[in-house]
């Protein structure tokens, strides 16, 4: 298991990340993510979306969906949840998304983030990661 300060830092990594997209800091975001970076979805239990193979195409994703964005979004991270198998240290946490546009806020969906992280350079990045949405946005 990770020690203590370890699961802080990749904690706040999660964090940063939620951040960074909502405040649309997408360079900052980037840096979360390993340059050989894995990403893929599933919404409502449909089709797997992705995978999305390296940073540029998962931050390709990403910009896409920001630059379609009329409403401010809000990424809440919870419940993170460590676990190691083997050689992998995987993270499970929970988001919740909200969404404010024309002084309303609601939620638009909640999900599972299902994250791989490794210690690169002496940072926490994103190795690989799969969400699931349990409803579409």
């Amino acid at each position: 298991m990770p020690s203590a300060e370890d699961r802080f830092a990749i904690s706040e990594v999660l964090n940063r990340m939620a951040y960074y997209y909502d405040e649309g800091h997408l360079d900052d975001l980037a840096t979360c993510f390993a340059d050989e970076a894995i990403m893929s979805m599933q919404i409502a239990g449909g089709d797997i979306v992705g995978p999305f193979e390296g940073r540029d195409n998962i931050m390709e994703l990403y910009r896409g969906a920001k630059s379609t964005q009329t409403d401010v979004r809000r990424h809440d991270i919870t419940n993170i949840m460590f676990d190691t198998s083997g050689d992998i240290l995987g993270v499970t946490s929970y988001l919740t998304l909200f969404a404010t546009e024309h002084a309303e806020t609601k939620l638009l969906t909640t999900g599972v983030y299902r994250d791989q992280v490794a210690l690169i350079d002496g940072k926490w990045k994103i190795t690989r990661r799969h969400i699931d949405l349990d409803s579409a946005y």
